[in-house]
């Protein structure tokens, strides 16, 4: 037998739940409503990358060589960001089990940055003794280092941060750092002509070496590597 209250109870527990079905739904189409009309204002733009061949200068432990490669890539159209898409496909490819210049997987590039040429600053003097507080000697940067080639004009500094989770975990020796370095100068040389000198640094910091021997310290220029084998960049 059920009791009068017993039903008043169940019949006001059935219309609660009608009427917060009802305010949920009220509420759901007022939100719909308002993202429709932020999107009327202010209307998305459409993916801009799209697929285009790009050519990777690939490096070979066997023999101390970079060969090139074409392959097909979407790469963004913000040039930083194209940058570092483009380094992150090179070396992620070398962690490919097929990869002759095997290096651990992950992510390699933290970030890039493009600076117009010519740079006048000062950059670390890796053959000075560092100051009384620890911090590294300097040196001055000229527009156009005695006896280099005059900077085309337009040309960029293109400062690659490498990540030190791929830097630590890099193979040390003479050619495989050499030719790492090697594949990068020689991949943005091929696919962004505009880049004509390359620096290098280690979460946000400079360092020496990459893993005990490639220079990271020096300005390197952006130039075809596919002939200079593991000679050194």
């Amino acid at each position: 037998m059920i009791y009068k209250h017993q039903r008043i109870v169940f019949w006001s527990l059935v219309g609660c739940i009608v009427l917060m079905a009802t305010l949920l739904f009220l509420e759901r189409q007022r939100g719909r409503e308002r993202i429709l009309s932020l999107a009327a204002q202010m209307p998305l733009d459409a993916p801009t990358a799209s697929s285009e061949p790009v050519t990777l200068e690939v490096p070979n432990d066997d023999d101390g060589t970079i060969h090139t490669e074409q392959r097909q890539m979407a790469l963004p159209v913000d040039e930083s960001a194209r940058v570092r898409a483009l380094l992150e496909q090179l070396l992620a490819a070398d962690a490919l089990p097929e990869s002759t210049h095997p290096l651990q997987t992950g992510s390699a590039v933290a970030e890039v940055f493009l600076v117009p040429l010519p740079v006048v600053g000062y950059t670390v003097d890796p053959s000075a003794p560092a100051h009384e507080d620890g911090s590294p000697a300097t040196m001055p940067v000229a527009a156009t280092p005695a006896g280099a080639a005059a900077v085309n004009p337009g040309g960029e500094l293109a400062v690659i941060d490498l990540r030190s989770s791929f830097v630590n975990q890099h193979p040390s020796g003479v050619e495989v750092e050499s030719l790492t370095l090697l594949s990068i100068l020689g991949t943005l040389h091929a696919n962004i002509p505009q880049i004509e000198q390359v620096r290098f640094l280690v979460d946000g910091q400079p360092r020496e070496t990459l893993a005990g021997h490639a220079d990271l310290l020096r300005t390197y220029p952006s130039r075809d590597t596919v002939t200079a084998g593991a000679s050194g960049p």
